[in-house]
């Protein structure tokens, strides 16, 4: 089945206490979401990429692209109002028959491992979603005050969620709802299964200044 992916770059500065975009900041000597592009890239050459970027963004990410003669490949979708809106029409890029990721731009750092395994998943049983599992002690807030909870029950979701094309465009014609936190809770409420796949600890969203600090550390590493 020939593979896609929609990279969704809706974000703003606003969390990093930035005016520039999360997505467009440097990270190692160039944007994060050039790395994140050119890390599907390596793991699925013959990939089709769909960035879904704000109108209001698509300038600057043009002269990103000049400035760092970033020649990969990809169709252009406009942002929506919510991250939901954004995705869905990414999917209008999607055909039938396929099997689409759907990957946060600022997820630079996942790996050719966790894009393969997922992509194999959804492949072969519809859909699958990246987890790792939470090693800090939980507990569940309540209307009474709070009590432990077993971490062993619960999993940190990463992306990208992968999906055969027809069943989660289909999917995403119901109407949102704010109980959709990511691309597998809108699957999941059209009465599908989710299917886990092991995701990689260094798969994280840069979200803070902080986050960029760990990420920019992480990438070090590897070289």
């Amino acid at each position: 089945m020939k593979k896609y992916v929609v990279i969704v770059a809706g974000g703003s500065g606003t969390r990093m206490n930035s005016v520039v975009p999360k997505q467009f900041l440097e990270l190692n000597g160039k944007p994060v979401l050039m790395h994140t592009i050119e890390k599907f890239v390596e793991a699925l050459p013959n990939i089709n990429i769909i960035l879904v970027l704000s109108a209001a963004y698509k300038a600057d990410w043009e002269a990103l692209c000049e400035k760092h003669n970033f020649k990969c490949s990809f169709q252009m979708a406009e942002g929506g109002e919510t991250r939901f809106h954004s995705v869905k029409s990414g999917l209008a890029f999607v055909p039938e028959n396929c099997v689409v990721g759907v990957h946060d731009a600022a997820r630079p750092l996942v790996s050719v491992r966790t894009i393969l395994a997922a992509f194999e998943m959804a492949e072969k049983a519809g859909n699958a979603s990246p987890a790792v599992s939470i090693t800090e002690s939980m507990r569940e807030m309540y209307d009474k005050g709070n009590r432990a909870v077993d971490r062993n029950n619960y999993y940190i979701i990463q992306t990208p969620q992968c999906f055969q094309s027809g069943r989660i465009k289909s999917a995403f014609l119901q109407e949102y709802t704010s109980a959709f936190t990511d691309d597998a809770s809108v699957l999941e409420a059209a009465g599908e299964k989710i299917n886990l796949v092991e995701g990689n600890r260094e798969n994280i969203k840069i979200t803070t200044p902080q986050d960029l600090i760990i990420a920019e550390a992480l990438m070090q590493k590897k070289r």
